[in-house]
């Protein structure tokens, strides 16, 4: 359906040069008319469409610019006006007159309106919070876990974390790269199958506004331990702890925070 405006283009274009050719200003002035709707139509192929107030906003200085340049001279105005006054006037042009005047512009009139008034069916706002507020503590395999204020205990050696990265790396691309890419940017293989897509770890909004007791408890629970006062949650995030050892998941916490060079918040 969107080629279909290059095809008007192409078609206001001939019309408007067969015109000129054959001097009758008017339908060169309806074929530019054409062409430039069809034209402005057609970007939406190659970049975000137009908004539909400023498209009219064309449409209208072009017009009346046009309009003036064909009644500038005496002659191509007459030339202009020709036609209208045919098909208005003339005899021989009843059948014609009849079917614009009382049959198209009706119906033309009729469905600009229908187009105004028809009721609109949008679907509910439902905002969706992206870092819902996390529980107090969360149960692990029948262990509890305390969240609010809990630290990763695997930077408790900061020479040992180095090594730890490194073997977060390996379970990140053996679980997670899949869904939050390989660059850690949201754009994995399966990312384009979730709506909304899975978060990017780079950058300032995501990881590096939380403290990473909050991230163990997203990759722990997953979808299944969002809170009721953050639907609609919308998430495929997998519960992780059905997967993953306490330990495996620190270790890939670090990596993310290492690879993207954020530094988790402090309690």
């Amino acid at each position: 359906m969107q080629f279909i405006f290059p095809v008007i283009t192409i078609i206001g274009v001939v019309v408007a040069i067969a015109s000129g050719l054959k001097k009758s200003p008017f339908f060169s002035f309806v074929g530019i008319q054409v062409a430039i709707y069809g034209g402005l139509k057609s970007l939406s192929l190659i970049m975000p469409p137009l908004p539909g107030q400023v498209i009219v906003m064309f449409m209208i200085m072009s017009f009346f610019s046009f309009l003036i340049y064909f009644s500038i001279e005496e002659e191509t105005l007459q030339a202009f006006i020709k036609p209208l006054r045919a098909l208005l006037a003339d005899d021989d042009k009843k059948v014609l007159r009849f079917v614009i005047v009382y049959l198209l512009v009706p119906l033309l009139a009729g469905y600009i309106t229908f187009l105004e008034v028809k009721p609109t069916f949008e679907p509910p706002l439902s905002p969706r919070i992206t870092h819902p507020e996390p529980p107090t503590e969360i149960d692990f395999r029948g262990n509890t876990i305390k969240i609010l204020g809990l630290e990763n205990p695997l930077r408790k050696d900061p020479a040992a974390v180095p090594g730890l990265v490194q073997e977060g790396k390996v379970i990140y691309f053996q679980n997670c790269f899949f869904c939050h890419g390989a660059d850690l940017d949201g754009r994995g293989n399966f990312a384009q199958a979730f709506n909304p897509p899975p978060p990017p770890f780079r950058g300032t909004d995501t990881i590096a506004q939380l403290p990473e007791s909050y991230v163990f408890w997203r990759v722990a629970k997953g979808w299944t331990g969002l809170p009721a006062g953050a639907t609609p949650w919308d998430s495929a995030m997998p519960a992780f702890e059905n997967l993953l050892t306490q330990d495996q998941i620190w270790k890939v916490i670090l990596y993310i925070y290492d690879a993207t060079g954020n530094k988790p918040r402090t309690w």
